[in-house]
């Protein structure tokens, strides 16, 4: 049976993916933005060209985002949120995606797509979810109200599912396109961000491992996000 981190023996789990993928698995980027237009060139054009699809989904913005989005990756896939909020924005992503896995990045620079390999070559390993960390590399450069924010998230997981994580509000994460089937990973109300999606994958006894990712904070314009809205709903 899986350990208190979900994990089911990483040979076991990699033979049983080998089974049902052919050769090297194909992978959907999905970029959630609103209003991103000026950070998308940090973006789009670092994802790698072996990413077999790029799907933004667009939140309503009032900007150039869609077409500068075209103009930086001209094969991407628009789609046009509906609803409202990243969450709902990030199940309609992925619900849409068509590859074998789907790899969640933010439009807004903080995720480098550089480290995208490192978070495919983890699923390939045999892990179902790989979820990314800024804080796994040090402390450095994070505001002092987010370092607090994520200390509280952070030790409550950790507390309750015997884990050792070190950030659980990354943008960055991987995972195989059947997990959503398989956890139930989508909340009634849309309330769909990275610590309640993490608890429902611990919840359901899958291996989730942590991946150190590149931190460079927002290239330009303030987050989208209230911290504070975010972290205490989180908790």
């Amino acid at each position: 049976p899986p350990g208190p981190q979900g994990r089911e023996p990483l040979r076991a789990a990699a033979a049983r993916r080998t089974r049902t993928t052919f050769g090297r698995p194909t992978v959907s980027a999905v970029v959630c933005a609103i209003n991103e237009a000026s950070n998308l060139k940090h973006v789009l054009p670092a994802i790698p060209s072996w990413v077999n699809e790029v799907i933004l989904v667009d939140g309503r913005s009032t900007d150039d985002t869609v077409a500068v989005a075209r103009s930086l990756r001209p094969d991407i896939r628009i789609l046009y949120q509906k609803g409202y909020g990243k969450g709902d924005a990030l199940r309609h992503g992925v619900q849409n995606a068509r590859c074998q896995i789907i790899v969640t990045l933010d439009a807004d620079g903080e995720t480098d797509p550089r480290d995208l390999p490192a978070f495919v070559d983890r699923l390939t390993m045999g892990h179902d979810f790989v979820k990314g960390s800024r804080f796994a590399g040090g402390w450095r450069h994070k505001p002092l109200h987010r370092l607090l924010g994520n200390f509280l998230i952070v030790t409550t997981c950790n507390l309750l599912y015997r884990t050792r994580f070190t950030d659980l509000c990354s943008g960055y994460n991987a995972f195989w396109r059947d997990l959503p089937e398989r956890v139930n990973l989508w909340a009634a109300d849309d309330w769909n961000y990275e610590p309640l999606i993490l608890a429902r994958v611990l919840r359901a006894g899958l291996g989730v491992v942590e991946q150190p990712q590149s931190y460079r904070g927002r290239v330009d314009s303030d987050s989208k996000l209230s911290s504070w809205t975010q972290g205490l709903t989180s908790m």
